[in-house]
């Protein structure tokens, strides 16, 4: 048996445990934050037949004739909502497109500031249950993705609940991504290159087909394969940089598949969890060394967004 790329941990320790399983749930997430920047996480609450009925109505997205697909990609935003058509997004130091396109869905309703969000989601008529189920299954990955922060919050030594305010209401994104069949050849594109996500952190339900890899301390290609009711979790870089560098933003990609199987299409759903525009990034003094100056300057999550998405090629 192959040995694991990243490490193990039960959520129903954190949520359900006396304090020693909860202590040993936060050290366990934490050592892999700061090591590796990804942990698989198993008994994580979010419901299985949610997660495939939104595999189907994806899947059924996107066999749309491109032309109908196009009237849901809406100029100006960036593709914060709605359909982002194939080859618009290249990784952040790569000038060659990913080979997919995909959808975004955003908090929905009043914010924590008592604000509606600034952009509203996307219906698509041609299949009425996309939305509603995409709005249930963001739901679901919000709870589990702030059950997650308030156990790092705890490993930072800040308060179980320092990110509650920051990211209930928050500027999370849900994305269903596919990747179509290769028809021949690609030049010198994959299906995402490597790249370091901007947000807190992401969680990601096991893909339809292989290939993610994340890139380790020794500069090697792990292959990651989820096990059955799997969610994979690593640092985005809004993390790393809040913490200085203390947790990991790590590099990862998804590769093509072998010759014989480029036929297969892959289907991925990821959840961005997102602080409020406002959220302060300046990194933490505790994560400072005496008499070192912070690897970063100070900067808030919308200003760093908004860089970010420039250089990824979404916003002009």
């Amino acid at each position: 048996m192959n040995k694991r790329a990243i490490p193990l941990v039960d959520l129903s320790q954190f949520l359900e445990g006396d304090e020693q399983a909860r202590s040993e749930f936060v050290e366990q997430i934490g050592s892999a934050f700061q090591n590796i920047g990804f942990v698989g996480v198993k008994n994580h609450g979010i419901d299985q037949n949610l997660i495939d009925k939104f595999y189907r109505e994806s899947k059924d997205f996107f066999a749309l004739p491109v032309e109908v697909k196009r009237k849901y990609e809406i100029q100006g935003i960036a593709g914060q909502r709605g359909y982002t058509s194939f080859g618009k997004e290249h990784a952040k130091h790569s000038e060659v497109a990913d080979l997919k396109e995909f959808f975004q869905v955003g908090q929905e309703g009043v914010g924590a500031d008592g604000k509606q969000p600034i952009l509203d989601n996307v219906s698509v008529a041609e299949a009425p249950e996309f939305l509603p189920t995409a709005i249930e299954l963001y739901r679901a990955f919000e709870k589990t993705g702030i059950s997650l922060l308030r156990a790092i919050s705890i490993y930072l030594n800040l308060g179980e609940d320092y990110f509650d305010n920051e990211v209930i209401k928050g500027n999370s994104i849900l994305r269903t991504i596919y990747y179509p069949p290769i028809t021949r050849p690609p030049a010198s594109a994959i299906r995402a290159e490597q790249h370091e996500d901007i947000n807190l952190i992401t969680l990601l339900v096991g893909a339809s087909a292989g290939g993610l890899q994340l890139l380790d301390k020794e500069n090697e290609w792990r292959t990651i394969t989820p096990e059955e009711d799997e969610i994979v979790i690593n640092v985005g870089d809004m993390l790393q940089r809040l913490t200085n560098n203390y947790l990991k933003s790590t590099t990862h990609r998804v590769v093509n598949p072998p010759k014989e199987e480029w036929h297969m299409p892959r289907l991925s759903i990821p959840f961005f969890l997102a602080p409020k525009v406002d959220m302060d990034l300046t990194c933490l003094e505790s994560c400072i060394e005496p008499g070192h100056a912070p690897n970063y300057g100070p900067i808030t999550a919308g200003e760093y967004l908004n860089e970010r998405l420039r250089e990824i090629g979404l916003k002009e």
